[in-house]
């Protein structure tokens, strides 16, 4: 299934329901970050009204989670 298009706050409500909180934010980047086994798993998102592809993919990456797993979480 093909990524759709999202703002920051969206990317944010996501993560959240992965189980990141928001930990800071600098300037138009916020840092949320998720307590694991291994320690803390940060993950930046930019506070833009869309996010690039690219950019969107990274941080799917630095949740650790795939393509569609995050893709589960928007329903």
């Amino acid at each position: 299934m093909k990524l759709p298009r999202l703002s920051g706050r969206e990317v944010i409500k996501i993560l959240a329901k992965c189980g990141f909180s928001i930990a800071r934010q600098k300037g138009s980047h916020i840092i949320l970050v998720k307590e694991t086994d291994n320690g803390k798993k940060p993950v930046v998102v930019p506070n833009h009204d869309e996010i690039d592809k690219g950019t969107l993919l990274e941080i799917i990456r630095q949740a650790g989670l795939t393509r569609d797993e995050f893709i589960n979480f928007l329903k």
